[in-house]
């Protein structure tokens, strides 16, 4: 990752539509905010491409200059699992909303975890099902009365770091669009890193959630510490855990392991070589 020369050289990454986010949407600063780490990695527009679902946050590939496809509520992953593994030369962001990737999306977060594909994904947690009028989603807290839950949402909410701590995600960030400073860099250290990277950013649904939601999050975020040892994956637990009612910002947990990309080269390769079948061996399957 370097640093971006000209300021304004992130202004290339964004597309000539404009947003149609309710004034005031967190997802403004994250837009912005993932155009400068794409500076920042001086990622190639060709060469990259954001795959997302359904719902506002998923509208992001229409305002970047890179490649992009949006596809179906919940199916983010696998559909950018697909061309990760037949275009491995491409850098695969993914994004979405809380909804779209915990709920109809939950399943497929353990196994693109545990294979540790070589992507990024961005999560654009407000907590509410923002495009579809204001549902209560997988992290709407208890009590919270949406369109839904009228006398107040009686589910417990998953807290996504433990969901992704207890999947071994190999790196586990968050971030807030309160602070697009600190969100430009974590979201610029999830693209660089080699494997599969999750960031949860907090962003304020004004519309659902109300104003005042930006207050809760403003007066209880924390900064992680750098003593922090994100390598240790208890101490990683004890961060989330601890943190109940408040928000880690920063580098939770990384673990740097082989990708499923490596696994695959090195297949093939023991392969070619012979040391554990033949290559002619396929055809044989083929025929019997």
């Amino acid at each position: 990752m370097t640093e971006t020369r000209d300021p304004a050289e992130f202004k290339k990454y964004i597309s000539s539509l404009k947003p149609i986010w309710c004034p005031g949407c967190g997802d403004y600063a994250v837009l912005t905010s993932l155009a400068k780490a794409m500076a920042d990695n001086s990622l190639p527009m060709e060469n990259t491409a954001v795959i997302t679902g359904i719902g506002c946050s998923s509208r992001l590939p229409g305002y970047l200059n890179t490649y992009g496809f949006n596809s179906i509520h919940g199916r983010a992953i696998p559909i950018a699992t697909g061309l990760k593994i037949s275009r491995p030369d491409v850098k695969v962001i993914v994004a979405g909303g809380d909804g779209d990737m915990f709920a109809i999306g939950g399943g497929h977060m353990a196994h693109a975890a545990r294979r540790n594909m070589d992507m990024t994904l961005l999560v654009m947690d407000n907590n509410i099902y923002g495009l579809t009028k204001g549902q209560a989603s997988p992290t709407t807290p208890i009590g919270s009365k949406t369109s839904t839950t009228s006398y107040g949402s009686i589910s417990t909410p998953l807290n996504t770091l433990k969901a992704m701590l207890g999947y071994n995600c190999s790196f586990i960030a968050q971030a807030s669009s309160t602070d697009p400073v600190h969100m430009t860099k974590t979201i610029a250290e999830a693209i660089s890193y080699p494997g599969f990277s999750y960031v949860n950013i907090l962003s304020p649904c004004v519309t659902y959630r109300g104003n005042e939601q930006y207050q809760i999050i403003k007066s209880n975020v924390v900064y992680i510490e750098e003593a922090h040892n994100a390598g240790d994956h208890v101490e990683a637990w004890k961060l989330v855990c601890s943190s109940e009612g408040k928000y880690p910002l920063g580098v939770i947990y990384r673990d740097p392991r082989p990708t499923y990309g490596d696994k695959v080269k090195e297949l093939r390769g023991n392969a070619e070589a012979g040391k554990e079948w033949k290559l002619e061996d396929v055809g044989k399957l083929f025929a019997a």
